[in-house]
């Protein structure tokens, strides 16, 4: 379950298009499914909650450069085409860069309109910005890029306490038990959430059991602060919740609703990731882990970033 690297909540940008006459490029990057409404026209035609170019008259083609808003390795690519029915681009391919250089990693593929292109990446460099380019013009609703997220070392041993479970520090979601309302990848955003709908929601529980979501962090780190955050869950936040890893429960607290909860940890072991049980349903806006790597981690984060070079 990769995070959107690209994601404008996780401060993505979009910082160039050749063309972009009917629709802007930054659509590209937005959180949530692409809409459409048939009876809204502008100035320069159909509205489209996407990027499109005009039709092109010569040869070429169209491109946007994505920087990432959190550099990694990319696992898989989604060229979503989604309400593009007759202006969608019949063939796209993806380019990163590393360094400096851009080279392949979607090669030049057919696409299917109204679609969710998805396309797997073999690729281990560490990737800040992406190409997409669009043979020869056309429209895209979205361009996801979801891949593992690889902090510079030396950022992350200059700021010392950081929170590992951050999507921008190589936190990502392991699994999860439901997602009815929203995904669980919300909880490790940047920011606070500015409503409900950007948290984890679950839906109604009917039975006995309780929902839960596990984090995996980017290196073995030790928690020193876990803050778990209920703004904007007024009437549907859990009624406690229960953090475990390393073999142990780290924190265990009752929640109320629309607060920041913040908790401090004394000798907590060191962990790959942790799992939180919230009982027996509901949602969260955010969990933050604060803490630092350990001398392992990060030596293993160091030894990840050399090879990604």
């Amino acid at each position: 379950m990769h995070p959107d690297l690209a994601l404008r909540t996780v401060g993505g940008s979009v910082v160039s298009a050749t063309d972009e006459s009917f629709a802007a490029k930054e659509n590209l990057i937005v959180p949530g499914s692409p809409e459409f409404d048939p009876t809204t026209f502008g100035h320069r035609g159909k509205v489209y909650d996407g990027w499109e170019t005009r039709r092109r008259r010569s040869p070429g083609h169209d491109e946007a450069v994505v920087r990432l808003g959190a550099a990694g390795i990319v696992r898989r690519i989604v060229v979503d085409t989604t309400w593009f029915t007759g202006n969608y681009p019949p063939q796209a391919a993806v380019d990163g860069r590393a360094d400096g250089d851009w080279f392949a990693l979607v090669p030049l593929s057919d696409l299917k309109g109204d679609s969710e292109n998805a396309f797997d990446v073999r690729c281990d460099r560490r990737v800040t910005e992406v190409r997409l380019r669009i043979v020869p013009d056309g429209g895209v609703a979205r361009l996801r890029v979801f891949g593992e997220a690889l902090p510079d070392p030396a950022l992350v041993g200059a700021l010392g306490t950081v929170d590992l479970a951050a999507v921008e520090n190589g936190g990502h979601i392991r699994d999860v038990s439901n997602r009815f309302y929203s995904e669980p990848h919300h909880l490790l955003l940047p920011g606070p959430a500015r409503s409900m709908g950007e948290g984890w929601e679950t839906a109604r529980r009917r039975g006995t059991g309780n929902d839960w979501v596990e984090i995996g962090l980017a290196v073995e780190s030790r928690i020193a602060v876990v803050e778990l955050d209920t703004r904007y869950f007024l009437h549907n936040a859990p009624a406690s919740a229960t953090l475990s890893g390393g073999g142990r429960t780290l924190v265990e607290t009752p929640l109320e609703p629309d607060t920041v909860h913040r908790l401090v940890l004394s000798e907590a072991p060191p962990v790959t990731g942790v799992r939180l049980d919230i009982h027996p349903d509901g949602g969260l806006s955010r969990v933050r882990l604060w803490g630092a790597p350990t001398d392992a981690g990060r030596e293993t984060l160091g030894a990840r970033f050399r090879a990604a070079r």
